[in-house]
């Protein structure tokens, strides 16, 4: 598994934020479409050919110096007290046609739990692309199983993975 933007990649599927375990809340994207996962909100899925836009809210964003200064204090705080702060959740929404938006909840899985700029925009280009039909999730998997199990892609990496994904044509 890998962290690109807002996508956790896995050689199967593709999770929004982290992959949930148990009955925990999430989103997950397939070769078929999309899937909302979690005892609370689980159980709607749609094919691609229904999924007519997904977009994310409430995702904290800062420049990279502001991300590192708060994720220094936060660590700070959690050494002195002792208490750590479960990662924040974000909001992947979903439209469809039959259904209309449909909000889901996923768990953010980057550390500090605050991307970049640039990751959030390219990841929402993505999802747009993805909705649209001009990119593909099998895209991501085939990526990831290229890639050594072992091995997770450095920050500029990432974006330029979220780059060659949101200029490529299917």
């Amino acid at each position: 598994m890998a962290m690109v933007g807002l996508f956790w990649i896995t050689e199967d599927c593709v999770y929004m934020g982290a992959e949930p375990t148990g009955t925990a809340a999430g989103v997950r994207l397939t070769g078929e479409g999309v899937e909302i996962l979690g005892h609370e909100q689980g159980g709607r899925s749609w094919g691609w050919g229904e999924v007519r836009g997904l977009d994310v809210r409430d995702v904290a964003v800062r420049s990279a110096r502001r991300r590192l200064a708060s994720m220094a204090f936060d660590s700070v705080v959690a050494l002195i007290t002792g208490d750590g702060e479960q990662p924040p959740y974000f909001t992947v929404r979903v439209e469809t046609e039959a259904d209309g938006t449909i909000e889901a909840n996923a768990l953010i899985a980057v550390t500090g739990g605050i991307h970049t700029p640039d990751e959030y925009e390219l990841s929402r280009t993505l999802l747009a692309r993805l909705a649209d039909g001009t990119a593909t999730v099998e895209e991501l998997v085939a990526w990831r199983r290229e890639e050594p199990e072992d091995v997770a892609p450095t920050r500029d990496q990432q974006v330029a993975l979220l780059r060659g994904w949101t200029a490529a044509s299917v």
